[in-house]
């Protein structure tokens, strides 16, 4: 008799997983509450402009990881695209991330990578010794000026916290050089579908073995009844009607802005400063710079607290959240017959390459475990690692 996989959620992490598994020889079904696949990094044309758009906020591919990139190209066309991030502070544009031309532009400066180097040292608050939190992180790495101008205002925007509230980690994500290289991301393979991410998702789930249903409510109590296994990637706490209690995610909001010609003249400008409501505008023309559109559409992004029925976008990992979470973890390791799968299913921000490396991982495993007889995990990756 053939094994029946049900998924919840057609976003990049189901569509991986559907196609892996198809092709190990069972029959997936594929349940999506939206009218369309991707998740949230569902593009389409704007009718008006013509413009691709990301519907979600901007998504660049990225990544060092060889086996994610030669599986995304199998299924779609990627050109070359550098991300360069623009911001304005004060009624300037400075680059980012913060390297040496943003350095000399905010001092008024000619310093060399040495003496930039040397320089921000002196700015350093010395007196901090392993930071306790983003703030401390901040001001230690590159002084209060530097920390003022560009993270505390944006900061509160886009976690509605005081960065003294936020883990000293996420800080840690983000590069300051002392070069002009002004490129956002380090990877090796930098890229964007030529056709957009949509397409890419439906030629991984074109499979004869794969049925997807969009628009489809999903019953997890019903389905395990139904099939063999089931992989959740919708919130973790969904799943068990938020029964301890919902786990907290900043959501977002766009406000569309169309006009003609080119109306910033980059892809994405943040907004650091405290007064400016939303935290960055991105114009989606740009995201594809090997099309020609006469006129232009772009968003102004707010960040907020997620409520019930917004579309959640990035968890928020402080200790209260970290316990809740632990308890959720508990009674998902004590359901059997279900894989939690994806940043939604296990509570933690991923980026792209990352959520197909999992993906292909979590497929590989599943099948090994069902080979074998062994119990497929509740967690192919634990949420409670960072």
């Amino acid at each position: 008799m053939t094994t029946r996989v049900a998924i919840a959620g057609a976003g990049i992490t189901g569509a991986v997983l559907a196609r892996q598994v198809a092709e190990a020889g069972y029959a997936v079904d594929v349940f999506e509450e939206r009218p369309h696949v991707a998740g949230n990094c569902h593009t389409a044309r704007d009718p008006d402009t013509g413009v691709m758009v990301h519907a979600y906020g901007p998504h660049i591919f990225h990544t060092d990881d060889e086996r994610v990139w030669a599986y995304v190209n199998a299924y779609a066309r990627f050109e070359p695209y550098v991300n360069r991030v623009k911001a304005q502070v004060g009624g300037r544009v400075f680059t980012l991330p913060i390297n040496l031309l943003t350095i000399n532009q905010f001092f008024g400066r000619t310093l060399s990578p040495r003496t930039a180097a040397d320089f921000l040292g002196s700015l350093s608050e010395r007196s901090i010794g392993e930071p306790r939190n983003f703030e401390e992180q901040a001001l230690k790495l590159v002084g209060r000026e530097l920390y003022e101008a560009f993270f505390e205002g944006y900061t509160l925007k886009q976690w509605g916290l005081h960065p003294r509230e936020l883990p000293a980690s996420i800080l840690r994500r983000l590069p300051v050089r002392f070069n002009y290289d002004d490129n956002y991301y380090r990877h090796r393979f930098q890229a964007m579908p030529r056709h957009g991410y949509t397409e890419l998702v439906e030629r991984i789930l074109a499979h004869p073995s794969v049925t997807v249903s969009l628009g489809a409510r999903f019953d997890p109590v019903a389905a395990r009844e139904r099939y063999d296994h089931l992989f959740w990637s919708g919130p973790l706490d969904a799943f068990f009607g938020y029964s301890l209690g919902r786990l907290p995610y900043r959501t977002l909001e766009f406000e569309p802005v169309r006009a003609d010609g080119d109306f910033q003249g980059c892809a994405v400008m943040n907004y650091c400063e405290r007064s400016v409501p939303y935290t960055r505008i991105a114009e989606h023309k740009h995201f594809s710079p090997w099309e020609a559109h006469d006129r232009t559409i772009c968003f102004r992004e707010y960040s907020r607290a997620c409520g019930p029925g917004d579309t959640p976008f990035y968890p928020v990992r402080l200790a209260q959240e970290e316990r809740l979470l632990e308890r959720y973890a508990v009674l998902a390791r004590a359901t059997p017959g279900v894989s939690f799968v994806g940043r939604l299913g296990t509570y933690r921000y991923l980026d792209m390459d990352v959520s197909i490396g999992e993906a292909l991982s979590a497929a590989e495993q599943f099948v090994d475990s069902r080979r074998t007889g062994s119990p497929v995990p509740a967690f192919f990756n634990d949420p409670l690692a960072h």
